[in-house]
This record gives structure tokens, sequence and C-alpha cells, in this order.
């Protein structure tokens, strides 16, 4: 593997992980991600479950972009999608002071990170398609 790839990979291994976690244990999920998450308000299970569902879904996207090359573009950028959108949630509700300004440093290796390594990928697919 190499470049993107490796990024494409990693970041649906982990939001594979992250969402499975979420849908089998969201009480455990809750309590022992360590990101601070009680900090945003009290646990909703079917809440919990409900993102669950989504990070499966994007960890699935990017796996078979991987796969799947002539797919890649439009998995990946879709999952950039959720990923952007989470970011931003995050960062308003900081800005906002729902939580905690340490949240900034909590929340950039599992929420900023991978939205902005997915936007770069999702911008070098595109240009590496326009180049095909």
């Amino acid at each position: 593997m190499k470049g993107w790839t490796v990024v494409i990979v990693v970041i649906g291994v982990a939001g594979l992980v992250n969402g499975i976690w979420m849908l089998v244990d969201p009480s455990r999920w809750y309590t022992d991600l360590p990101a601070g998450v009680p900090d945003y308000g009290p646990l909703n299970i079917h809440f919990v479950r409900d993102i669950g569902c989504a990070f499966v879904t994007v960890g699935v996207a990017l796996l078979w972009a991987w796969r799947r090359p002539a797919f890649r573009l439009p998995l990946v950028a879709t999952a950039t999608i959720f990923y952007v959108a989470h970011a931003i949630l995050h960062l308003h509700d900081s800005a906002r002071g729902i939580v905690d300004s340490d949240h900034w440093w909590l929340d950039a290796p599992g929420v900023y990170l991978p939205a902005l390594l997915l936007v770069a990928a999702s911008v070098a697919l595109a240009r590496q398609e326009e180049g095909s």
C-alpha cells in the first residue's frame, strides 16, 4: 500500500472498529473512549448506536474504496463528508463552550485529524482522476 491508500485503510478500520464498539457495547464506549464523551451530555444508548451505524457505514465505504479503485473517489468523498460534518459539529460545540477548552486537544486525533486527512485524500484522488 502507498500514500493515501494507507490513510484510507487506517481511517476505514478505525471507523469500523469504533462503530462496532458503539453498536455492541454503547455504555462502555461512552465511558471508556478516551475522548471525554460524557462531557457532551448524558448517555443515550439509542443515539450512540445510531452514530455507530454511521461509523460502520463510512468504515465499510473506505475499505471498499481500498479494494475497488474504480469507486475510490466517490466512496472516499462520501466518507469525507461525514468526517468533516462531525468535525464541524465538534468545533461548534467547543467554540460555544459546551465543553472545556481541553476538548480541542481531546478531539484532535479522533475527530479533526481524520477529517483533514480525508479532505486531502479526496482532493488528491480528484486531481488524479482529472489527470487520467
